[in-house]
């Protein structure tokens, strides 16, 4: 079972440098600034999930998941 905790271990230390480096990564949002501006209407902001952005924001999102996942599985301690 000591190898199992380890290669969690891992993962988990992998997720959580990339989810700090795909934070990092992404815009800043402004506090209403795009529905002020007519940015909201654009081409980019409607097809924002197909963008660079969009992607960092799924994987993003994916990353957090699987950290939480693994630290509730981590601190089971079942292993």
């Amino acid at each position: 079972m000591g190898a199992l905790r380890i290669t969690l271990m891992v993962i988990y230390i992998i997720v959580c440098i990339a989810l700090v480096i795909l934070v990092l990564m992404q815009e800043g949002k402004s506090a209403g600034l795009g529905a002020v501006s007519g940015a909201a209407e654009t081409y980019w902001g409607k097809n924002k999930g197909r963008s660079m952005e969009g992607k960092l924001v799924k994987i993003t999102t994916a990353l957090a998941v699987g950290f939480m996942v693994l630290a509730i599985v981590l601190n089971l301690n079942l292993f």
